[in-house]
């Protein structure tokens, strides 16, 4: 657990006890490292409600409600996967804001058309999903690193993002 997790972290848990808002996490690469990084900080379980490590597309379609037919057409990595991760979690574990990862983190899996360091994150609300591809292959610890540390600073951007939307109202 890297020390800037944790003081993004930290920024997370102010934002969301600040406002009474809940957020779950929605891995498939990352395998937990996400909400590992979340609940690092004391008072975690205030907003925090949990997350689903949804390894396998069967997890993905049952638990978190990702299309099928999505899946078959243009795999588990792609950004219409990580949208329906976050909404799905967010219906599954009644919160309102949630963060996605699904990739291919190496160092083997991948394909010409989806290489390894392939993960895309999705992040927000079910009725405001952001997403973002990452590309580079470090290797699969970095890759990792940088898919939860970048999830992370996307999330407080997003919350910093509305709060000042709900000040300016």
């Amino acid at each position: 657990m890297s020390l800037e997790n944790k003081i993004i972290s930290k920024e997370i848990q102010q934002y969301l006890y600040d406002q009474g808002k809940t957020l779950a996490t929605a891995e498939s690469c990352t395998g937990g490292r996400i909400a590992e990084a979340i609940i690092s900080v004391p008072g975690a379980s205030n907003y925090f409600k949990g997350g689903i490590i949804s390894y396998t597309n069967e997890v993905k379609e049952n638990l978190l409600h990702v299309d099928p037919q999505v899946l078959a057409e243009k795999t588990a990595v792609c950004e219409e996967v990580a949208v329906q991760m976050v909404k799905g979690v967010c219906e599954t574990l009644n919160v309102d804001y949630a963060i996605s990862a699904t990739g291919i983190a190496g160092p083997g899996g991948g394909t010409a058309e989806i290489p390894v360091g392939t993960i895309w994150l999705g992040y927000g609300s079910k009725d405001d999903v952001r997403t973002v591809k990452l590309t580079e292959d470090e290797g699969r610890d970095i890759n990792l690193e940088i898919a939860t540390r970048t999830a992370l600073k996307l999330f407080l951007q997003f919350l910093k993002e509305h709060d000042l939307e709900e000040i300016e109202e």
